[in-house]
């Protein structure tokens, strides 16, 4: 698992604005939310949330990306439905997730799987990770994340 202190794995990854690799991406500072799937009720709050303090993201130099498995089509029909104003990225074998740690067995009503820990990540200009959350609960995180990344 990616902690605070770590040097963040490069990717390259198919995205809604392109593909994006995060060594391209320095000196910015990157956020990178991981997230279950799209249009989940959970997921979609979180992205509408990043999307809502998208401004105030880019204000402070900080760029914005969503990831998850599904594909690129899915991320775009979720961005319409929904309006959204982040990238999101499509990593459809979980290779990067499991680099990152957050590709888990998880179980619901007693049955296991592997999914997608919520997690978000604030990368700071070298590579570095400035501050990791892992088992995310939406309520207040974007403005935690927020000031995280006006902190830097």
């Amino acid at each position: 698992m990616i902690t605070t202190g770590d040097t963040a794995p490069d990717f390259t990854l198919p995205g809604t604005s392109g593909d994006v690799s995060l060594a391209a991406l320095r000196p910015a500072p990157v956020v990178l939310f991981f997230y279950p799937k799209d249009d989940t009720s959970t997921c979609t709050i979180e992205a509408i949330d990043f999307t809502a303090q998208a401004p105030a993201f880019a204000k402070a130099g900080a760029l914005v990306f969503g990831l998850s498995k599904d594909s690129l089509a899915a991320h775009v029909k979720f961005i319409g439905k929904h309006d959204l104003g982040v990238a999101l990225l499509s990593d459809a074998k979980a290779d990067t997730c499991e680099r990152y740690g957050v590709w888990v067995e998880k179980t619901t009503y007693g049955k296991a799987y592997k999914g997608i820990e919520r997690t978000t990540l604030l990368i700071d200009g070298s590579g570095k990770v400035a501050r990791a959350w892992h088992k995310v609960a939406i309520d207040g995180h974007v403005a935690e994340v927020l000031a995280a990344v006006q902190a830097l």
